[in-house]
């Protein structure tokens, strides 16, 4: 099989060889032909020296790496790219462990397979493609799940309709690509259970992100009043409610978020110290002075591309100014941002100026990230795009 091959400008290669994913388009001298929206494509260097395949795609990054050696991209090869990441999370006791059945199977680049996300919920894989070269590849991916989980697997959903490049799938819908299920399920996540609907929640059901924080938040919520903003679901609202919460509190502008929250805090052992309101989380901070021992700040990415960096940041200091007013003196906050354009470093410096504006004394007890089953390759930082502080505000 013979491949588009597209040729680098000279000292563009670097990245290639130093294993980054991503070809710019800018990089591109000239190409022996004339590649397609999600092509596979071969990229060599100035001096014609192969550096790398992956998928063709319009826009700034113009191809996604999936291998640097030359390789038939067949049936065999996805196998083993699965495969691959299963083994992974069996090595991080996520396979068959009765504690947690919900875990992110594969995660783009991290798992060498850019535009590719692979939820599992218990017996059912929820797949998402971001390019439409892996959109093209996922009945490969599908049957290499089959075979690899067998008759542990009863549904493959595809959920890639609104994850897609606009218009690269004219009519693209969701769907089940194996198998079938009534929709939703009752998935376990270090012992506390909720309710996941992956064919009408967000992203493909639940944010699987934060299962590491939710358990940290456990340890200080016990005997507290805790307030959960920007719940969706109400993770870290049932962690709270489990370990013995005096009261909790779920906050979400979503009504349909806030039904979920409801429906999950009632699978919670105390579903009577639990409130939950469909309101903006500025408007509901009003007047709540010294009312919480915990706050949850875990807002939607505020900014998806630099142009609006600014304004996120400004966002986030705003809300964190707010929290730090808010909680009583002693009470801990848990502060994020999933901005992949808003870095470790100026989230932490926003995070600061938040502190100098509410005039209040605050120490770091822990910095926060995305758990293992969401890995970030040495060679690709980018993949990094979670990222916490734990705060006592004295």
């Amino acid at each position: 099989m013979s491949f588009i091959k597209l040729y680098l400008a000279p000292g563009k290669e670097n990245s290639l060889k130093r294993l980054h994913p991503w070809v710019f388009s800018g990089a591109i001298r000239k190409a022996d032909g004339e590649p397609e929206e999600g092509e596979i494509v071969e990229v060599y260097s100035s001096k014609r020296e192969f550096l790398a395949m992956g998928h063709y795609a319009l826009g700034s990054i113009a191809v996604r790496i999936f291998s640097f050696e030359q390789v038939e991209p067949d049936y065999s090869f996805w196998k083993s790219k699965v495969q691959q990441a299963y083994d992974y999370r069996n090595r991080l006791g996520l396979i068959d462990n009765p504690e947690t059945d919900v875990y992110r199977l594969i995660y783009a680049e991290g798992d060498g397979v850019p535009g590719l996300i692979v939820d599992m919920y218990k017996d059912t894989a929820v797949v998402q493609t971001h390019s439409l070269g892996m959109y093209n590849v996922r009945e490969f991916v599908t049957k290499a799940l089959q075979e690899i989980y067998g008759s542990k697997l009863r549904a493959v959903y595809d959920k890639s309709a609104e994850s897609l490049p606009q218009k690269s799938v004219p009519g693209a819908v969701n769907g089940y690509l194996f198998g079938e299920s009534e929709g939703g399920v009752v998935v376990t996540e270090n012992g506390n259970k909720f309710f996941i609907d992956w064919e009408t929640g967000q992203k493909t059901g639940f944010f699987i992100d934060q299962r590491e924080n939710r358990e940290l938040l456990a340890r200080y919520s016990k005997g507290k009043s805790v307030l959960n903003t920007f719940c969706y679901t109400g993770g870290f609202s049932v962690y709270a409610l489990n370990v013995g919460a005096e009261l909790v509190h779920s906050v979400d502008v979503s009504k349909k978020a806030i039904e979920l929250t409801i429906k999950n805090g009632e699978l919670s052992s105390a579903p009577e110290r639990h409130e939950a309101y469909a309101v903006d989380t500025f408007d509901f901070l009003k007047g709540k002075e010294d009312l919480y021992d915990v706050i949850v700040l875990d807002p939607p990415a505020f900014a998806k591309s630099q142009k609006v960096r600014h304004n996120a940041v400004m966002g986030y200091k705003r809300l964190n100014a707010e929290a730090m007013k808010k909680i009583k003196p002693g009470g801990i906050l848990f502060t994020f941002s999933c901005s992949q354009v808003v870095d470790k470093y100026l989230f932490n410096n926003t995070v600061m100026a938040a502190a100098i504006e509410a005039g209040r004394n605050i120490k770091v007890m822990h910095h926060l990230s995305q758990p293992a089953d969401h890995p970030i390759s040495i060679f690709h930082p980018e993949g990094e795009y979670l990222k916490g502080l734990v705060l006592f505000v004295e």
